[in-house]
């Protein structure tokens, strides 16, 4: 059975078409909210340019500078914290890379306007604690994909050096987001954190002001949120994440039934992510108000 989905909350309605959007990149006139909480400014602030610190020197790589635009920029925010075992860490991985090259994914990105998406891949664990694996990356065609994928598979996280990793900062994952769609090098009228883990934030700040801020910058936040075998039945991690992590326009969260179903959620997961198409987006889905 596929994974169920989830519709978020009070998700912001979508205030312009794909076109009028495009039209606004064009006058150079589009712009977002940038809203910030008040929360903690000094130790957020603090914890901030660590972050950014960590996340230069772990990598080391410049935004490639593409210059032709496309339909969404999604970054794929993948947990390796020390709750990611090998076998989750090669469901994760091995996941992302067949769902980016299967047909339906393909497809979806030739329906649309410009026919490309681009895509960042990053690994997080406890505050400080990330890695970029494929950096800012064009999709425009199936070679695009595989050649991402293959990225992806070879240097994506496998679970075995957990060592240090501590906890599960999902507050972080999306500052680490967020701060890779400010720096995104092209133009995209969809801009997506992708949130892949296993368990609730359980380290660094609260996810509030994180997930508050990507929202006013106009960012959607979705999940898909992987169960684990002691999960309690009344308090599914899928609730918490369509509760207090998800947000921005036409945002959800998606919950594989078990490891078969992860790949096929995710699949289901990425075609409505890259598909600008919202009549094509609510087929077959499975939401909850």
């Amino acid at each position: 059975m596929l994974g169920s989905m989830h519709r978020g909350v009070g998700a912001l309605s979508v205030a312009a078409s794909f076109r009028e959007q495009a039209c606004a990149i064009c006058r150079g006139t589009l712009t977002s909210a940038t809203e910030r909480s008040a929360e903690g400014p000094a130790k957020r602030a603090s914890l901030f340019l660590a972050l950014v610190g960590t996340l230069a020197a772990s990598v080391g790589w410049a935004p490639r500078a593409w210059a032709a635009n496309v339909d969404v920029a999604v970054v794929f925010a993948v947990d390796f914290s020390s709750s990611i075992d090998p076998k989750v860490a090669d469901l994760q991985r091995e996941g992302h890379a067949a769902a980016l090259t299967s047909p339906e994914i393909i497809a979806a990105i030739a329906r649309n306007y410009v026919g490309c998406i681009s895509i960042a891949y990053f690994e997080w664990s406890s505050p400080g604690h990330s890695r970029v694996v494929l950096p800012w990356t064009n999709i425009c065609g199936l070679e695009d994909a595989r050649a991402a994928a293959s990225v992806i598979s070879k240097k994506g996280d496998t679970g075995f050096a957990r060592r240090g990793r501590s906890g599960t900062s999902v507050s972080s994952a999306i500052d680490v987001g967020s701060l890779l769609l400010d720096q995104f090098p092209g133009t995209a009228a969809k801009k997506v954190i992708d949130i892949s883990a296993n368990g609730e934030n359980n380290d660094g700040l609260p996810v509030q002001p994180s997930r508050l801020n990507a929202v006013a910058k106009g960012y959607t936040i979705n999940a898909i949120a992987i169960p684990t075998q002691d999960e309690d039945p009344d308090q599914p991690l899928a609730s918490y994440f369509a509760k207090s992590v998800i947000g921005g326009s036409q945002a959800f969260v998606i919950t594989p039934k078990g490891p078969s179903d992860y790949v096929t959620a995710l699949r289901r997961k990425l075609v409505t992510e890259v598909s600008m198409d919202v009549s094509r987006q609510a087929d077959g889905l499975s939401t909850q108000p």
